[in-house]
């Protein structure tokens, strides 16, 4: 089979690697790819939101199944242009992908089908906004209604951080459209879990749970990133809690957007704060998480295409997703000045020239010049790791990354902290 691959980070090069290991591929094209995704796929220089020119690429390569990386083609529709033009792909429509493209319409969704999440307003208006903000509890969650890439997200301890959230989204535009609206969400305490999960519109198969690490700073401090690290399986998610996930967030989720004549097909993301137990949906996301597919994907153990086009065809029922015995943890390598404004094309030196069953070091931010690689954005690299126990797998990440250099090279030295933490409690 051939395969298209839409997007060019840390995600999509572990969607690569991982389809590149099904026998049943012949080849695979990514657009617009990166110098490690380069090394599995030929890249292709088509831009992930020009929807036309990736539509006549894949009918001109007659192409079998296009994978849908990133959240932005998916809020643009690339699913529907591709299924009116008779062209399989693998991701939700333009409306199923609201739950993550508009998180006021995720809110709606969310209180409709009783699962559980934060109390919450959503406002257009800055002095309604702010008129709210003078009884509301604090802190306070400030969240860009749109996209933002993960950086959207603003926890405010005090009114005034608040308002200067607000104003930043509503007023000054930090966020462009994605700030248009904005949602004032209660503060919940607790323990962040991602789980992603497959659905067809009717079955859904949860994937091993994760944690990732948003902050950019040691001990979770400092603003929001796309993710410093992750690891996998979270020890916080018990087999009682994995129960509850499913029964009380996914499904119903499902179900709320089939109801809406949207049926979800592809990757349904679900960022939980566990609070005494009980699981809080903070968000959806419409796709594969990043950096949580970089530990996700290698425990794997069912052949991914399989999976795919199970999801694709609507059988997902039939399929039996099989997963190793193992742990992974991935460290986010990031340029200097993220999740700001940072430089690129420094050369990157000390990669491995080949991977292990047991490292992979995932591009999320390269390109290649003159056979060198460069750096060509905020996440540069993630180092993923692969061992029996989440500490081993830790050491192992952070030995494999010491030879990597690259000037202002900054990951965080703490990633998986939490579950070393929670598996001393035990």
């Amino acid at each position: 089979m051939k395969l298209f691959v839409i997007g060019n980070g840390g995600r999509e090069h572990a969607l690569v690697w991982k389809l590149a290991q099904s026998p049943r591929v012949s080849k695979i094209y990514c657009a617009p790819g990166n110098a490690g995704i380069a090394q599995l796929a030929e890249c292709v220089p088509v831009q992930v939101d020009d929807l036309p020119g990736l539509q006549a690429f894949a009918k001109a390569q007659s192409i079998d199944l296009t994978i849908v990386g990133p959240e932005l083609p998916l809020s643009l529709g690339i699913a529907d242009e591709f299924r009116k033009a008779k062209l399989r792909i693998f991701g939700p429509t333009r409306n199923a992908a609201r739950i993550e493209s508009s998180k006021s319409f995720a809110k709606e969704l969310m209180v409709r089908e009783g699962i559980p999440t934060a109390a919450s307003r959503t406002f257009d208006s800055m002095d309604a906004a702010f008129m709210w903000l003078e009884s509301c509890d604090l802190p306070v969650v400030v969240k860009a209604d749109g996209l933002a890439q993960g950086k959207g997200v603003i926890i405010c301890g005090t009114k005034v951080e608040a308002q200067e959230a607000v104003k930043s989204m509503l007023s000054d535009q930090q966020f462009g459209e994605a700030g248009a609206k904005v949602v004032l969400e209660e503060f919940l305490e607790g323990e962040e879990l991602t789980v992603m999960a497959f659905a067809d519109g009717r079955t859904v198969i949860p994937m091993i749970p994760a944690q990732d690490h948003k902050r950019i700073g040691e001990g979770d401090t400092g603003p929001n990133t796309g993710g410093m690290g992750a690891y996998a399986p979270a020890p916080l998610a018990t087999p009682e809690l994995q129960k509850r996930i499913l029964e009380e967030v996914l499904y119903p989720a499902i179900r709320g957007l089939s109801r809406t004549g949207s049926p979800f097909y592809g990757v349904l993301y679900a960022g939980l704060m566990i609070k005494n137990g009980k699981p809080y949906t903070l968000e959806f996301n419409a796709r594969f998480g990043d950096p949580e597919t970089q530990v996700v994907l290698p425990l794997l153990q069912t052949d991914l295409l399989d999976i795919i086009e199970a999801v694709v065809e609507h059988r997902l029922d039939q399929i039996h997703v099989a997963w190793q015995k193992q742990a992974a943890v991935c460290v986010v390598l990031t340029s200097e000045g993220y999740p700001g404004s940072y430089p690129k094309g420094l050369p990157i030196t000390g990669l491995p020239e080949k991977t292990t069953d047991s490292v992979v070091v995932f591009h999320a931010g390269t390109t290649e010049s003159d056979g060198a690689v460069l750096t060509n954005g905020g996440r540069v690299l993630g180092v993923t790791a692969l061992a029996d126990t989440i500490r081993s797998a830790q050491q192992r990440a952070y030995a494999s990354l010491a030879p990597i250099k690259f000037e202002g090279c900054y990951y965080r030295a703490d990633v998986a902290r939490r579950a070393l933490s929670d598996l001393s409690e035990n």
